[in-house]
C-alpha cells in the first residue's frame, strides 16, 4: 500500500512540475502574441484615475511620468481619500502646474464599501473620457503607456497585467512574485479568449483599463465594492457580462514597487488571497495542503529522498528541476534577475504562512489593516 501510494504521489508531482513548465511556456507565448506596441497616437479622450491615501512619497513621481506622454488626448484625476499626510499639499501644487491634472476630495466611506473600489467609483463619475484608466499612486508610466493603452484596447473592452515589478528586499523577493502563480502556470490564459467561462479572466490592480461605457453597464464597483481583490472580481464581472478582456505584458510601459518590505508584502498579498478563494475557509484549507504536498514538499523530499529512496529518484529530481526552471522562465519574462528562481521553495512556503495567516485575520474578524483602515 506504501509502495503504491509513493508511486502514485511521486508520477503526479513530476506530470504536474511538466504541467507547470509547458503552461508556463505558453502563457508567456500568449501574452506576447496579444500585446501590441504603442502605434496609435490620436484617438478618443482618455481618463486616468488615481485614487490617493497617504501617498506623499510616491504621488509626485507617478503624476510626472504621466504628465509627459506621446498620446495628446487625455486627463487625469486623482482623488484624495482623507489622507493625512502632504498629499493634499502635493496633489494642489500639481493641478496648479497642469491644467490637465483635476483633483477631488474623496466622500465619507460607507460602511459597505471599501475604499479603493469607492475612491475609483467616484473618480469614474468625474471622468470625460471614452477609456478609463484605472491606476496605483506608486506606479511609474513610460511616455507611451496611454498610447500603448489606445492600441491594445481596440481589440478589447478590458485590459490588464503584469507591471515592471521593482523587488528590493528580500522579503519581497519572496512574497510580491506570488502574483505571479495563477497567471504564471496554473490558469491556461489562451481560455480566457476561448471560452465565456468568467473563472478565466485575471487583473492587476495597478492598472486596468476599461472602456467607460462597459464600465457603466456592469454597474462600475457596486457589484464588488465590499472585495480586498476588487480587480480580478471586476475582470470576472466584465467577462460574465459578454465583453472582451485581455492579460498583457505592461512591463516596458508601467513600473511599481508594490510594497516595502516584508511586513507590507505579506499584509498586502495575505488579505487577497481568502477573499480571492470566495471567503470559503474549506477552499483555503484544500488549497493549502495541495499547495504544501504538491509544491513545497517536493524541495525538502529531494534533499534526503534520492539517497535513501533511490526508486523515485528520477521523478523527484526532474519535479524539483522543472519546478527551477518554470520559475526562471517566469522571472526572466518578467525582466527580474534569473536567479531569483531559485527561490521557489521559499516562495511556496511562504505562501503556505501567509495563506494561513490570512484566514487566520479574517475568520477571527480581525482583518487587514490597509492605508489606515481595517478590510477584510
Amino acid at each position: 500500500m506504501v509502495t503504491l501510494i509513493s508511486t502514485v504521489y511521486f508520477s503526479c508531482i513530476f506530470t504536474l512540475g511538466l504541467y507547470f513548465f509547458i503552461l508556463a511556456g505558453a502563457n508567456i507565448a500568449e501574452i506576447r502574441r496579444y500585446t501590441r506596441h504603442p502605434a496609435l497616437n490620436d484617438g478618443p479622450l482618455v481618463s486616468v484615475l488615481i485614487p490617493v491615501r497617504n501617498e506623499a512619497a510616491h504621488i509626485q513621481r507617478c503624476l510626472d511620468s504621466l504628465r509627459h506622454q506621446t498620446y495628446p488626448h487625455y486627463e487625469i484625476l486623482v482623488l484624495d481619500d482623507d489622507s493625512q499626510d502632504d498629499t493634499g499639499v502635493i496633489l494642489e501644487q500639481a493641478a496648479k502646474a497642469d491644467p490637465r491634472i483635476r483633483v477631488f476630495s474623496g466622500a465619507p466611506l460607507p460602511a459597505d464599501w471599501y475604499g479603493k473600489p469607492y475612491a475609483l467609483q467616484q473618480l469614474a463619475g468625474y471622468a470625460c473620457g471614452e477609456i478609463l484608466i484605472m491606476t496605483d499612486a506608486d506606479t511609474v508610466h513610460s511616455p507611451s503607456s496611454i498610447a500603448f493603452t489606445v492600441t491594445n484596447m481596440a481589440e478589447a473592452d478590458f485590459i490588464s497585467g503584469y507591471v515592471g515589478q521593482e523587488l528590493r528586499s528580500f522579503g519581497e523577493k519572496i512574497t510580491v512574485p506570488l502574483m505571479f502563480f495563477l497567471t504564471g502556470f496554473v490558469i491556461p490564459l489562451c481560455l480566457n479568449r476561448y471560452t465565456k467561462w468568467s473563472a478565466f479572466s485575471v487583473a492587476i490592480g495597478q492598472f486596468i483599463a476599461i472602456r467607460k461605457e462597459v464600465f457603466s453597464r456592469i454597474g462600475g464597483f457596486t457589484r464588488v465594492r465590499k472585495r480586498t481583490s476588487e480587480d480580478i472580481y471586476l475582470a470576472r464581472l466584465v467577462k460574465a457580462r459578454g465583453f472582451t478582456t485581455r492579460f498583457l505584458d505592461l512591463g516596458d510601459q508601467v513600473r511599481c514597487r508594490m510594497y516595502v518590505g516584508y511586513r507590507s508584502a505579506m499584509n498586502g498579498i495575505g488579505k487577497n488571497i481568502f477573499d480571492f478563494l470566495g471567503n470559503h475557509s474549506a477552499v483555503l484549507i484544500l488549497v493549502f495542503w495541495a499547495v504544501f504536498f504538491f509544491l513545497f514538499l517536493p524541495f525538502p523530499l529531494a534533499l534526503a529522498l534520492p539517497w535513501t529512496l533511490p526508486t523515485y529518484r528520477f521523478q523527484l529530481l526532474g519535479t524539483n528541476l522543472l519546478y527551477t526552471l518554470t520559475w526562471t522562465m517566469l522571472f526572466v519574462d518578467r525582466r527580474l534577475p534569473w536567479y531569483y528562481g531559485l527561490l521557489w521553495p521559499l516562495m511556496m512556503g511562504n505562501l503556505l504562512v501567509t495563506a494561513l495567516w490570512s484566514w487566520v485575520r479574517a475568520v477571527s474578524g480581525r482583518g487587514f489593516t490597509w492605508k489606515g483602515r481595517i478590510v477584510g
